[in-house]
């Protein structure tokens, strides 16, 4: 038995010093609220950043126990197609529920993290952790989330579980530790002295703590590519909105991306396009159109035109920095954040030079799409149907320069392997193309 989460986690981590290569870059991520305490004092042991990995699960409306699919935190969604299959779910009803376990997440996650930014997984091995596992469907759900926000490498560490949920969980996880596998589990605290209940302040104050001691700010710069990359404060009017700009050394142009409705600047698939192509010598910019108070109102998330106005107001801002001052500047939107780029790149006296629009909604942008004189590249996936069709149709109201790109057998989302590999490779030609290549 264990003491405490506290000696659990102590324990687990004295297990995991021999399951992670000296030359890895480890995050630790705590489920809440009882993996926490665990995953604190792994943390501290390895010397890695200590955050937490919140999921939601979605559940069928009228059979609540039974998940179609989950969601995370930037944009992150798992769905199993066959339970929606199988129990007749609509699109209406689905995003219904999606949408309100969206907001549970991050109304948990600013709860629970305050004003800190997730820490970045693109590229490092992320361990999960949780006190203990039963059925295991959240530390699931929790490895599938880490691996769609860019983990290369997954371990799941439990302190307890039984042995059938364990090997189970090895279908999600590069690797599961586990210290304890009794035959009969019972429950997870019967294997605790002390099993008392972790609270919200507990989690909050075990992060805070952890952040300055675990270094996290020096690993995600050792993730960073090379040349200018600084976390920034747009002006964009009457608000300023965080970012990050990334200039690598004699960038060709800068490339802003405008996200969808229910992302961020964190996510995973924009940051995933933002590497390719500041590997390719293009700079990139990630922001925010929204402070946390707008974003809460929907009516603003599907303003257009507002959300237009603020990239115009944030490409004035990135032009009178002195890393991307005089370099051309591109626009990457996806979703309804295409419809603002192509609104943006219409505005009189716009010197936006190329447009790329991921499963966007250009259609939105509605009579402004004849006035676009940027270069336009609209990559669809092929499995999107009533997405492709609004592409075609507004690609017909274009008078500029532009392409149609469909991705055989992509959905909305392009979650399908290699799906967003392929955008990615697509997006960097035309903007290499269209913005130039690096010096």
């Amino acid at each position: 038995m264990f003491a405490d989460r506290q000696d659990a986690g102590l324990r687990l981590a004295e297990r995991l010093r021999g399951s992670v290569g000296a030359d890895e870059e480890v995050v630790v991520l705590g489920l809440p609220r009882g993996g926490v305490p665990v995953a604190f004092e792994v943390a501290q042991a390895l010397d890695a950043p200590l955050d937490v990995i919140v999921v939601r699960k979605l559940g069928v409306p009228f059979q609540p126990e039974l998940g179609f699919g989950a969601v995370g935190e930037g944009g992150v969604r798992v769905i199993n197609h066959d339970i929606v299959l199988l129990t007749e779910l609509t699109y209406a009803e689905t995003a219904e529920v999606e949408e309100y376990e969206r907001a549970e997440v991050l109304r948990r996650a600013r709860q629970l993290r305050g004003d800190r930014a997730p820490v970045d997984l693109t590229g490092r091995t992320a361990i999960v952790v949780d006190d203990g596992v039963a059925t295991g469907g959240t530390a699931r759900v929790a490895c599938q989330v880490a691996r769609a926000r860019g983990a290369s490498r997954v371990v799941l560490a439990v302190p307890v579980g039984s042995p059938e949920t364990i090997a189970s969980l090895r279908e999600v996880a590069d690797e599961v530790v586990c210290l304890r596998t009794p035959e009969r589990l019972l429950a997870v605290g019967v294997w605790y002295v002390n099993f008392s209940q972790t609270t919200d302040q507990q989690v909050a104050e075990l992060l805070r703590r952890a952040a300055p001691a675990a270094g996290e700010r020096d690993g995600n710069a050792a993730s960073d590519p090379p040349g200018h990359d600084e976390e920034v404060l747009v002006d964009a009017g009457q608000v300023e909105l965080p970012g990050r700009l990334v200039v690598p050394p004699g960038a060709g142009g800068v490339v802003v991306f405008v996200h969808g409705s229910g992302s961020s600047r964190h996510s995973p698939r924009n940051r995933y396009v933002a590497g390719v192509l500041n590997g390719a010598g293009l700079g990139t910019l990630l922001f925010d159109l929204l402070t946390l108070d707008e974003g809460a109102d929907r009516g603003n998330v599907f303003d257009i035109g507002l959300l237009a106005e603020r990239l115009v107001r944030v490409t004035g801002w990135l032009g009178d920095q002195p890393w991307a001052a005089g370099l051309p500047v591109g626009y990457f939107g996806a979703s309804t954040g295409a419809a603002a780029a192509l609104w943006a790149a219409a505005e009189p006296g716009s010197e936006v030079a190329a447009v790329v629009s991921r499963g966007g909604r250009p259609d939105l942008a509605g009579p402004r799409l004849p006035e676009v004189r940027a270069a336009t590249l609209l990559i669809v996936g092929g499995a999107d149907g009533v997405v492709l069709d609004l592409n075609r149709a507004a690609q017909e109201r274009l008078r500029c320069e532009s392409l149609l790109q469909v991705v055989p057998g992509a959905t909305h989302l392009f979650e399908e392997p290699g799906a967003l590999e392929n955008v990615a490779a697509l997006a960097c030609d035309w903007f290499t193309g269209h913005l130039g290549p690096p010096a």
